[in-house]
């Protein structure tokens, strides 16, 4: 089995987002990460909220996957970063590009400087070919410089619920190939 840490972006992704529909298909599974600073992001704030929530998953079992949209990849790739932790997964989708004109302002103080770094577990990076929040060159960058399986999806924008995504099955295909690869196995 595996237990899943939701990390949204900013304000938390609402009930239409494919986020808070997996969350409450996997029920007492999942862990949504619980910021004081969800409006205006800090990222320490952030990255100790992923720490809690990976607690609190990783009792559950010893599998765990990061379920991570826009800015809460970049909060989910800085927690990997400094914690390392064994037996972890991270699915990253749609992550905004701090250089890019369209950067929420709100998390500029505290995400712009951030750049991508090679994750210490198996990842993948989900991104659109048409994001109004990061182009599908710098995204691919991303993925590289994580060293993250890149996937592009056509015409879905943000991959938010503006998108019309629903459950987004097609994104549950995905994470359960990364999770079920060598060393991890479960539903998704």
């Amino acid at each position: 089995m595996v237990a899943y840490v939701i990390i949204p972006g900013i304000d938390g992704s609402d009930e239409r987002h494919w986020q808070s529909l997996w969350e409450n298909r996997w029920g007492a599974s999942a862990v949504r990460i619980a910021p004081a600073s969800w409006s205006t992001p800090d990222l320490p704030d952030w990255v100790a909220a992923v720490q809690a929530a990976y607690e609190i998953a990783s009792g559950r079992d010893s599998q765990v996957a990061l379920v991570a949209h826009s800015l809460g990849c970049w909060a989910a790739a800085e927690w990997l970063d400094r914690a390392r932790p064994d037996g972890a997964a991270a699915f990253l989708v749609a992550p905004p590009d701090p250089r890019g004109p369209a950067f929420p302002r709100q998390a500029a103080s505290t995400f712009l400087n951030l750049t991508a770094r090679p994750l210490p577990c198996r990842s993948l990076m989900v991104a659109g070919d048409d994001d109004p929040y990061c182009d599908p060159t710098t995204s691919a960058s991303f993925a590289r410089e994580w060293q993250a399986r890149g996937h592009l999806v056509e015409n879905h924008g943000h991959i938010n619920s503006d998108s019309g995504l629903g459950e987004w099955p097609a994104g549950r295909t995905l994470l359960r190939a990364l999770v079920g690869r060598p060393g991890g196995s479960g539903r998704a």
